[in-house]
């Protein structure tokens, strides 16, 4: 179990947040999915629950509208020591700042901000909280991944604003790249492969971890999800997408060991 009560590095992913029109709706679907609990944050409006597992967060539960028009959705945050810093750099690289920044019930400061290719992203400037406090461990994250038409773009956008060194994984079928931190294997980079619809943006992925992918998968069908892309094998692991009873999509995987870094090949 990896359990966190420090700052997360900035470009690391340290948060996700799940935007929905019915919260109750989302606690019925992950409480019985992941075994979730939830806590009001009492935030100034009264709709922010935070999810968590044997008393440790591992994210966050937006109802209603707080981030203006914002769509269902997961969004992965990312870490910054300075949000203000950050935002001006996103700015300079071609990002687009959608909300923000603002300080969020004292916990840190938040903004809303896209790449230049059109992914949604938020960035978190650790206050009281770092961020998640368990990760790595079935019912929490285990991965993010930005998915994009325009590899090259968002690849030199994630290396400037936050340094990140983009290593290209020698596989012929698509184009992907993990992001890291120093030497902490952080994120993934991939380009949305041609089959996937047009009308599907350039998106952060979320994934969580699961011991048995199929009785996740199985069990979000009973609780009025879907299923997106079936449970299939992978070299990390097995994987599937589904959407929740709101339609929102996130992924899964049973990881089989850490990624084997002599495949991975510098851009």
């Amino acid at each position: 179990m990896t359990v966190r009560d420090t700052a997360y590095p900035d470009g690391a992913p340290c948060w996700v947040e799940l935007t929905v029109p019915d919260p109750r709706m989302a606690m019925d679907f992950y409480g019985a999915l992941f075994g979730w609990a939830f806590a009001d944050q009492g935030d100034e409006t009264g709709n922010y629950l935070v999810c968590s597992v044997g008393g440790h967060r591992v994210a966050g539960l937006v109802g209603g509208d707080p981030w203006q028009e914002a769509p269902a959705a997961w969004t992965t945050y990312l870490a910054t020591s300075d949000v203000d810093a950050t935002i001006a750099d996103v700015e300079r690289a071609g990002g687009t700042v959608l909300v923000g920044p603002k300080v969020v019930f004292g916990d840190g400061r938040t903004a809303i901000v896209s790449d230049p290719t059109g992914a949604v992203f938020g960035l978190w400037q650790a206050g009281r909280v770092a961020g998640a406090e368990m990760t790595d461990e079935p019912s929490s994250v285990i991965w993010n991944e930005c998915l994009t038409r325009d590899f090259r773009t968002a690849r030199t956008f994630y290396e400037s604003v936050f340094g990140h060194t983009a290593r290209l994984l020698e596989e012929e079928e698509l184009t992907y790249a993990t992001l890291l931190v120093g030497d902490e294997l952080v994120a993934g980079l991939g380009k949305l492969p041609a089959e996937v619809p047009a009308d599907v943006p350039a998106h952060w992925m979320t994934y969580f971890a699961a011991a048995d992918v199929d009785a996740i998968v199985s069990r979000s069908a009973e609780l009025g999800g879907t299923v997106v892309s079936p449970p299939t094998d992978s070299p990390y692991g097995r994987l599937a997408a589904v959407a929740d009873n709101q339609g929102v999509v996130f992924s899964l995987i049973t990881l089989v060991g850490e990624p084997d870094l002599e495949r991975l090949e510098r851009l």
